[in-house]
């Protein structure tokens, strides 16, 4: 079985552990009576799940039946708690953040999210957008950076759509920050000029403590991985950029291990498309990161196959695929679970700190690439052409392969 690339071997310490200097932790584990399992639960840990819109409920299904059986190999058992986001929420509320969704989110030890939007809403206000559901979730859990990896796996190097000499052996890692700058930063809204004409505007804000602490997730990455990280801003036009780069020049003080460099957002999307090995860690900002990581999925072959955690100092971590809600092969069995699987991974990692079951999910998504199945967005001649509901199935065989054999 092939080894977990780098990017699925982060350090799982908790970011909240140089965040804060006085993390609590709500993850004391619980005592279980249910002997159902390989092993009897002694570990029991609440999930909010959140399907939402398009292929959402396809990916989280297939995610949930993997997170059971990879966590009950260790014991751990799960109580899920399934609630609306997004369309879903404004089909059956009226609002794509219900007060109970947020609530049941707040209370467990992670949140594990399929996808939102579609287009049967793209025509409502602003505030009633599936999306705008996403934005709140994000603003309630106080989640602020938001980890991409995106890593060329050796079964799918004829996926992408560069050449091999050029996505053969890319392994980096975005880190986003998640909740200022333009997507939230005030005034907005839209008015008239000086001349009556209509016009529409936002503001790019950051404050000194949100670059800060989104530097720092961002050093104790790149220390963890290859020890470089590039900082991306458009510092030579934007005030926010020029406060950004200071800001995060101050913190690499703090880390003199880390080799730190700096670069124009335009350059960096060039750059990422000629030459995208030079890249371990990026460090960017909400919309500079939005893009850029998309732009990184693809030089993997598919966004299907992109997982990301979104952390905050405390409370639960949000995990959801990068990929969107797919409305077009929505219900047709045709989605790709893996982003999705491999978010839950990050969850056990990251959320849970149950790094063996995470480690478990990650090979079994390898060895399932290596026994050659693939869903139709990195299908490739010689492969076997499966659905989302074979393709779980098959991670579920690699993980149960897993279990030791009774003596």
């Amino acid at each position: 079985m092939a080894a977990a690339p780098a990017c699925l071997q982060l350090n799982a310490k908790p970011f909240s552990s140089f965040l804060s200097p006085n993390p609590i932790s709500k993850h004391t584990p619980k005592v279980g009576r249910i002997s159902c399992s390989a092993a009897s639960p002694s570990k029991r840990y609440s999930i909010t799940l959140l399907p939402g819109d398009g292929i959402g409920p396809e990916v989280i299904s297939v995610a949930k039946n993997v997170l059971n059986l990879a966590a009950s190999i260790d014991g751990i058992e799960f109580k899920y708690e399934e609630v609306p986001i997004g369309g879903a929420a404004l089909d059956l509320t009226g609002v794509p953040l219900p007060d109970e969704t947020l609530l049941s989110a707040k209370q467990s030890d992670a949140v594990l999210l399929g996808a939102i939007g579609g287009y049967k809403w793209d025509k409502n206000e602003k505030h009633l957008k599936p999306e705008t559901g996403l934005l709140k979730l994000r603003e309630g859990l106080k989640v602020f950076a938001n980890l991409r990896p995106a890593t060329v796996l050796p079964q799918l190097v004829d996926a992408s759509t560069l050449k091999r000499e050029v996505a053969e052996g890319v392994d980096l890692m975005v880190v986003r920050e998640l909740t200022g700058g333009i997507y939230f930063g005030k005034p907005r809204g839209f008015g008239t000029n000086e001349n009556g004409e209509e016009i529409g505007f936002n503001t790019e804000v950051y404050a000194a403590y949100e670059i800060d602490r989104i530097a720092r997730v961002a050093f104790e990455t790149a220390r963890k991985r290859k020890g470089r990280l590039c900082s991306v801003d458009k510092a030579n036009v934007l005030e926010a950029s020029m406060f950004w780069r200071k800001r995060i020049m101050e913190i690499a003080l703090e880390y003199p291990d880390v080799e730190l460099s700096h670069m124009y957002v335009d350059n960096a999307a060039m750059q990422l498309i000629r030459d995208p090995k030079q890249f371990d860690t990026i460090v960017t900002n909400n919309i500079f990161g939005d893009i850029l990581s998309d732009e990184a999925s693809m030089i993997t072959g598919s966004i299907g196959m992109l997982p990301s955690a979104s952390l905050g100092e405390s409370g639960p971590g949000l995990y959801e695929p990068i990929h969107g809600s797919a409305p077009d092969i929505a219900g047709q069995d045709k989605a790709n679970p893996l982003a999705t699987v491999l978010s839950a991974a990050m969850l056990l990692k990251y959320g849970l700190g149950e790094e063996k079951a995470a480690k478990r999910i990650e090979d079994a998504v390898l060895d399932t690439l290596n026994r050659g199945f693939r869903t139709g967005d990195i299908y490739s001649t010689g492969t076997k052409l499966v659905g989302c509901k074979e393709m779980g199935e098959e991670v579920l065989k690699s993980v149960d392969s897993q279990v030791p054999s009774p003596v």
